[in-house]
C-alpha cells in the first residue's frame, strides 16, 4: 500500500468522514487547528463507540517554528466523587452512573486550540462552520460501521440497561447491522446549541444547566459547579532527545512519559539492525521498563513526587537499556488495559501541525447517555483506585490517570512527524513500533502501520496480559519469540486489539505525506 501524497495539507483520522471535514476546512482557508475541531466533532458523530463529547482530549500542537504547545483538555472527578460515595465496593464500577464521575473536558479543549488558532494566524471560521458537518451525520443519520456493531454486541450484556444507552444506540431494540442508518437527532440539537451559544455554553452556560440537571437525576456525582470550575489547562510537553531528532508527548496525567521512555531505551538497542523478531522482543522489554516508571509516578500532576521530565535523561534511559536482556523475556505484572479512543492528525499549507487524541476511556465509556443533550458520557474515573493508599486513590477534583498520548517530532534531516493510536496500553507500544519502522528503519510511512502488530497486555474483556501478535506474524517469528520466553497468544489478521494508527509525515520541501490505518473505517485525505 503506497502513502497518500499532497502538496498543500494533509490530514489522517480512523473514519473517512472525519478525514472529509478536516480536508473540507483546509480547502476553505481554515488552519489545520480548525481543521482538527471539525474531525473531532464530526467523528464524535461517525465513531461514537470510541469517543464524544462527554470525553477528554488531548492536544499536541507544532507550529512552523518555536516550540509546541500541549492543551490538557481532560476533566476531574466531581465534587460528589467522594470515598464515602463508593463505601462497600471493591473497585469503581466501570458502567452506569457510578462510573460517570469525572467532567468531561474535550469541548474545553475545542475552544482552548481555537483560541491557539486565531493568535497563530490572526483569523478564524465560524464555529457553525466547523460544526456543520456533524450536524448534519448527526441528524440525518450515517452508515454503522462493523467497529460499532462489534462493540455493541460484545458490550451489550453489561450496557443494556445503563441510563439512556438502549434508546440511543440500539435501533428497535436490537443492535443494529453494519451499514443501516443511525441518528442521533438530540445529539444534533446539542450541536447546533454549541454554535449558536459558542463553546463555553458546555461548561457555563444554559447547555451546563441542562447537563447537571440531567446528571443529578441519574445520581452521577457531577455537578454544575464542577462544570463551571473546568478549565482546559496548557502544561509543558514532555520533550526527548532522540538521535535522529526531537520528540515530543504530553505530562501527566496521561502516559506520554512511557511513549517517549520506550523510544529513548530503544535508541540505545541498535534497532536500526534488529530484524523482525528482535524489534519485537527489544520493544516489548523497553515497554515493561516504562511500564514500570508509569506505574511508580504518573498521576494528577498536582500530586506528582518526582520531575517526570528527569526520568527522560541519558542516565535514566541508560540505565534502563542496559537492564533489558535481548536474549530473555523479563517478567511483567499487569497492565492497565484496554480503552477506546481516536488519534488524528492534520498539517495545513504554513507547515502548522496537529497531534490530537479524544477518548471516552472504555467502549461507550460508561454507558450512560443524557436524555436532554444526547451526549455519552465517559468512564475515565474509572481508572481511580479505592484504595486510599493508592497513587491513583480517588479525590473529588483529581484527574484520573490517562493513557492518551499524542506524539509529534522534528527530526534532524528536515521532516516534521505528527503520529499516534487509539488502544489503552497499546498506544505507546504502537507509537514505538510506527517510528521504529518508518525513521530507524526505514520503512515505507504507510507499510510501518499496515505491517502486523502486537499488543503486550490486555484486550477488551480479557486478563491475559500475554504479548498478542497479530496472525501475519510467520510461525517461526512466534516460535522464536516464545524461545525468548514470551508467553504469545495469536490474534486475528488485522485486529483493532492492536490500535487504530495514523501518521503524518511534512518533508523538507513542503510536500505533505499521510498514512491510515487499515484496521480502520479510516483515511488519509489530501490536497
Amino acid at each position: 500500500m503506497q502513502s497518500n501524497m499532497a502538496p498543500h495539507g494533509m490530514v489522517v483520522t480512523p473514519h473517512h468522514l472525519a478525514s472529509q471535514s478536516a480536508l473540507a476546512v483546509l480547502r476553505d482557508g481554515g488552519s489545520a487547528i480548525e481543521a482538527m475541531v471539525s474531525a473531532a466533532a464530526s467523528i464524535a458523530v461517525v465513531y461514537p463507540h470510541m469517543n464524544g463529547l462527554g470525553g477528554d482530549g488531548f492536544w499536541l500542537i507544532v507550529p512552523p517554528e518555536g516550540e509546541p504547545i500541549a492543551i490538557d483538555a481532560s476533566g476531574a472527578a466531581g465534587s460528589l466523587a467522594t470515598p464515602d460515595a463508593y463505601a462497600g465496593l471493591a473497585q469503581i464500577p466501570q458502567r452506569g452512573p457510578q462510573a460517570a464521575l469525572t467532567v468531561a473536558g474535550t469541548v474545553s479543549g475545542w475552544q482552548e486550540a481555537l483560541t491557539i488558532s486565531q493568535s497563530l494566524t490572526g483569523r478564524a471560521l465560524p464555529l457553525s462552520r466547523l460544526l456543520d458537518d456533524a450536524t448534519r451525520y448527526a441528524d440525518h443519520g450515517i452508515p454503522v460501521t462493523a467497529s460499532q456493531v462489534g462493540a455493541t454486541a460484545s458490550k451489550l450484556a453489561e450496557l443494556r440497561d445503563v441510563p439512556g444507552f438502549s434508546s440511543a444506540f440500539l435501533l428497535n431494540g436490537e443492535v443494529p447491522h453494519t451499514g443501516q442508518r443511525f441518528r442521533q437527532p438530540v445529539l444534533a440539537n446539542t450541536l447546533r446549541q454549541l454554535a449558536r451559544e459558542g463553546l463555553e455554553s458546555f461548561y457555563r452556560g444554559e447547555l451546563a444547566n441542562a447537563i447537571a440537571a440531567d446528571a443529578e437525576r441519574l445520581g452521577m456525582p457531577i455537578t454544575l459547579e464542577d462544570l463551571q470550575n473546568h478549565r482546559a489547562r496548557r502544561p509543558a510537553p514532555l520533550r526527548l532527545d532522540h538521535s535522529r531528532g526531537t520528540l515530543w508527548n504530553l505530562a501527566p496525567p496521561t502516559q506520554g512519559l512511557v511513549s517517549l521512555a520506550i523510544l529513548g531505551i530503544t535508541d540505545r538497542l541498535a534497532m536500526a539492525d534488529a530484524d523482525e523478531v528482535d524489534t519485537v522482543h527489544r520493544i516489548v522489554e523497553a515497554t515493561k521498563q516504562a511500564f514500570g516508571l508509569r506505574d511508580a509516578h504518573i498521576t494528577d500532576p498536582r500530586h506528582l513526587q518526582v520531575d517526570i521530565q528527569s526520568l527522560l535523561t541519558p542516565e535514566w534511559l541508560e540505565a534502563m537499556a542496559a537492564a533489558i536482556d535481548t536474549t530473555q523475556a523479563a517478567p511483567w505484572g499487569k497492565g492497565k488495559g484496554p480503552g477506546d479512543t481516536v488519534w488524528m492528525g492534520a498539517m495545513d499549507n504554513s507547515g502548522l501541525a496537529v497531534s490530537f487524541i479524544q477518548s471516552i476511556y472504555h467502549e461507550f465509556g460508561s454507558g450512560v447517555v443524557l436524555p436532554g443533550s444526547g451526549l455519552l458520557w465517559q468512564n475515565r474515573g474509572a481508572a481511580f483506585s479505592l484504595d486510599p493508599e493508592h497513587l491513583l486513590a480517588l479525590a473529588p477534583g483529581k484527574q484520573p490517570f490517562h493513557t492518551l498520548n499524542p506524539a509529534a517530532a522534528r527530526l534532524k534531516d528536515g521532516r516534521t512527524l505528527v503520529y499516534g493510536s487509539m488502544g489503552g496500553d497499546g498506544q505507546p507500544q504502537t507509537q514505538a513500533t510506527l517510528f521504529t519502522r518508518y525513521v530507524i528503519q526505514n520503512m515505507a510511512l504507510q507499510e510501518s502501520i499496515r505491517a502486523p502488530r502486537w499488543l503486550l497486555g490486555r484486550t477488551w474483556g480479557q486478563s491475559s496480559d500475554s504479548l498478542k501478535l497479530e496472525g501475519r506474524f510467520s510461525e517461526e517469528s512466534s516460535a522464536r519469540l516464545r524461545t525468548l520466553g514470551h508467553e504469545v497468544e495469536m490474534l486475528e489478521e488485522f485486529s483493532e486489539a492492536v490500535g487504530h494508527a495514523g501518521a503524518i509525515v511534512r518533508h523538507p520541501d513542503g510536500v505533505f505525506e499521510g498514512a491510515f490505518d487499515p484496521r480502520s473505517n479510516g483515511s488519509a485525505a489530501g490536497y
